[in-house]
């Protein structure tokens, strides 16, 4: 099968995902960090009643519940620097891309002129990590478009970048 300079054949084996000529931005691995914490509220939160419950009734099967659920526990802790280190965004010129994921993996798009805002948070675990989240908003409401983990200047850095972008290209319409 031949292909035509900018296209690519199915037969080329080409992963969308991965686009060798793009310089990508990893977030910071406190976001892991945020993450595990929040995941070890979740686990006192859920184990310490059914382990409770369990005891209490002391009935034996019953405490397939808490294991069961610090199996799952167990699980989410091991994916997520997995998870974090798949997190990362690349800066073009006419559009900002978001990759994600490992086993299901997606890449978001954003041409610059679709941004309508672009709105940076950040929560008290996350400003006492020194993270914080970049979202942009377009006019279509299913956008995924965030980049969480960020450091506070780098935020900065890009909502600015991002804003002033966005205006360039609103301006060319």
């Amino acid at each position: 099968m031949t292909t035509t300079p900018g296209t690519q054949g199915s037969a080329s084996g080409a992963d969308p995902f991965d686009l060798h000529d793009v310089p990508w931005t990893a977030v910071s691995p406190r976001l892991a960090t945020a993450r595990l914490l929040v995941l070890g509220v979740w686990a006192v939160v859920l184990l310490v009643p059914t382990v409770a419950l369990a005891a209490a009734l002391d009935v034996a099967w019953l405490w397939a519940v808490p294991a069961v659920l610090a199996a799952a526990l167990l699980w989410g802790a091991l994916l997520v620097h997995r998870q974090v280190r798949a997190l990362r965004y690349a800066e073009r010129d006419d559009d900002l891309l978001i990759r994600r994921g490992i086993m299901f993996r997606s890449l978001v798009v954003v041409p610059y002129g679709r941004m309508q805002f672009v709105d940076v948070s950040s929560g008290p675990l996350a400003r006492r990590l020194g993270i914080a989240t970049v979202q942009l908003h377009t006019a279509a409401p299913g956008t995924d478009a965030t980049i969480p983990g960020l450091p506070p200047t780098e935020a900065a850095r890009l909502r600015d970048r991002l804003a002033s972008r966005g205006e360039a290209r609103l301006a060319g319409l």
